[in-house]
This record gives C-alpha cells, structure tokens and sequence, in this order.
C-alpha cells in the first residue's frame, strides 16, 4: 500500500471513459522560488512509481519554482489593473484575475493592448492562469500573486525524462481543470481533465501538489479504497520517507498595495 491517502472527502479511485485510476496526492515541502523539481522527485515519488503511472503536478508549484510568485506588498497596480479587475468574476477557489496585483502582473507580462483586447471581447478571465491571494491558498502564496508557469511543455518533458513516467502539468480547482503542460501530445486533454475532474489535490492547505495517477482494474480499485479506508480510521496507514513541516502563516502586511 502506497503511504498517501485521499484529501478529505475526495475518492481514491476515479471511473472515466478510459478507465479506471487511482490518484494518490503526495505531499511535498512548500515550495520555494528556485527550488529544483527533479529533485522533488527523486525526494517525494520515484521509489513509488511502476509502470503506467502518471505524475500529474500543480501549475503553481512550477511557477513558482521559477519564480514566478510575487508578495502583493512588492506589486504597485496600475490605474489600468484597478478599473480592469472590477469586472473580472471572483470566486472562493481562486481570485484569477480579479484582484489589482494579479492584473498587473497580467498586464505586464503581455501588455496593456492585449489585455485591453481580451476585456473588450469579454475573454480576460480566460487568458492565463494568473492567481492571487484567496483564503484557501498554502501560505505564504495567501499573500502572494502568481502568474502561469513558463514552458509546461518543456518543464513536463524534462520531468518525465527524470521519472521515466508522462507528467502533466494541471491547474485544477472546484470549477473547473485546465491542462497546462504534457510530456508527450498523445496525452488526451480531455483524459486529463477526466481524470482530474474532482480535483483530487483538493483546494485548501493540503500541501500535495503532486498526484501519482495509476491505472487499475474495476476489482482493484475497490480493494484499495477499502484498503485505505480502513488504514485510515485505525491510524495504521504507512508513514512517507518523508514528512514536511506543515505550512505556517506568519505574514505581516506592510501596507495596502492597492491604495
């Protein structure tokens, strides 16, 4: 038995037109800028992986890995980015582009024009995969502004040339599952945001931006979801290598960047 069990009330197992699959969140450290991925994985899930598997990974923790995250104290909003993110749609999952500091981030990375395009065709929010500060994000990202990693593609095909596993790099919460990066182009999108659909990472401070997506048989799946039920509720399911310090939320405001 695999030493991850399901976030919350999340299923193990998953039935899609492809099959069926188990998705194990792995969690991590938090992740830093400039934090190495492949080494990640060697830390967190290559004793774990046979053949078939999948590693399916956060869109944020590559971004910021790159560094690509940005405290909101450091982003002075344009008048631009303040009228803009009036009119974007927020949710509880996930600010996107409805906040002043995420707009500007927006804004700069691919200019005034072609924001002002997208808002004029009612397509901003539809864009990028740019987040900010929301309630259910890991510290210390509560107070940060993030924009789409760079390169998924290649970040994904670098991983799997490490695991020997396809990788895809996912930004999934409670409304909805964009693909961002794959390894390989015969991955079907529409598999992924099968397979992901419920969003198995779960949306809060879980701290498991990495999925083992594993293949099973109808048969299988109920066995390890009785498996994994039963470790749970007696306290027996086998501890990782690796245990991380859960993430703390000791951050203090030096002013309101968006005044």
């Amino acid at each position: 038995m695999l030493p991850f069990a399901p976030n919350g009330t999340k299923n193990l197992v998953i039935s899609t037109e492809w099959g069926d699959f188990a998705r194990y969140p792995v969690m991590t450290h938090v992740v830093k800028s400039g934090d190495d991925l492949e080494e990640m994985m060697e830390t967190y899930l290559m004793k774990y992986l046979q053949e078939g598997d999948r590693i399916f990974i956060s869109e944020k923790i590559v971004a910021i890995s790159q560094g690509r995250a940005f405290p909101i104290d450091e982003i002075k909003p344009s008048r631009l980015a303040k009228f803009l993110c009036r009119f974007v749609y927020k949710t509880p999952y996930g600010i996107g582009l409805g906040s002043p500091w995420t707009m500007e981030l927006a804004i700069r990375e691919l200019g005034a024009p072609k924001i002002l395009f997208a808002a004029f065709c009612s397509a901003v929010t539809k864009l990028f995969a740019i987040d900010g500060p929301c309630d259910c994000t890991l510290p210390p990202y509560n107070h940060y502004a993030k924009l789409a990693p760079k390169k998924p593609d290649e970040v994904a095909a670098r991983l799997k040339k490490k695991t020997g596993c396809d990788v895809v790099i996912i930004d999934a919460n409670d409304l909805g599952v964009e693909v961002l990066g794959r390894s390989d182009k015969s991955i079907p999108v529409p598999f992924c945001r099968a397979v992901f659909k419920d969003n198995p990472l779960d949306q809060a401070r879980q701290q498991t931006p990495l999925c083992i997506v594993r293949p099973v048989t109808p048969e299988e799946g109920e066995r390890l979801t009785e498996e994994i039920r039963k470790a749970v509720a007696e306290g027996t399911l086998p501890e990782p290598d690796v245990k991380p310090a859960p993430a703390v939320d000791d951050y203090q405001p030096k002013s309101d960047p968006a005044e």
